[in-house]
C-alpha cells in the first residue's frame, strides 16, 4: 500500500456545550477542593510544597476558566494554535486543554 494514498477523514466528534461545561465544572470543583485541603493542612505541610501545590492548582483553575470562556464564545474544542478540532477522547481526559496533541508537543 502506498503512503501517498490520501486517507479518508472520519467525521469529527465534538462535545456539546453542556457536556463540556459539566466536565469543566467537575474540574473546577476538584481543584477548589484540592486548594482548600492544601490550605487547611498548612501548619502540617512544608511551606514550599504547599506553595508549589497551590500555584499548580491555581494554574489549572485559570485554564478551566479559560475553557469555560471558549465554550461561551463557541471556540471550545478547537486547537488555539492550528484551529483543528481537538479529539473528543482528549477533551474527555483533559477537558480544559487548548491544544491538540501535535501542537501541545510544540508548545511544551
Amino acid at each position: 500500500m502506498s503512503l501517498d494514498v490520501p486517507r479518508t477523514e472520519a467525521p469529527v466528534e465534538r462535545l456539546t456545550a453542556h457536556e463540556a461545561l459539566q466536565r469543566l465544572q467537575h474540574e473546577r470543583a476538584t481543584r477548589l477542593t484540592q486548594l482548600q485541603a492544601v490550605e487547611e493542612a498548612g501548619a502540617e505541610t512544608e511551606e514550599q510544597m504547599m506553595f508549589t501545590q497551590k500555584e499548580a492548582i491555581r494554574r489549572v483553575l485559570a485554564e478551566v476558566e479559560d475553557a469555560v470562556a471558549r465554550v461561551q464564545d463557541g471556540s471550545y474544542g478547537l486547537c488555539q494554535n492550528c484551529t483543528t478540532a481537538i479529539p473528543v477522547e482528549r477533551l474527555e481526559i483533559l477537558p480544559y486543554t487548548p491544544f491538540c496533541v501535535p501542537c501541545q508537543r510544540k508548545v511544551a
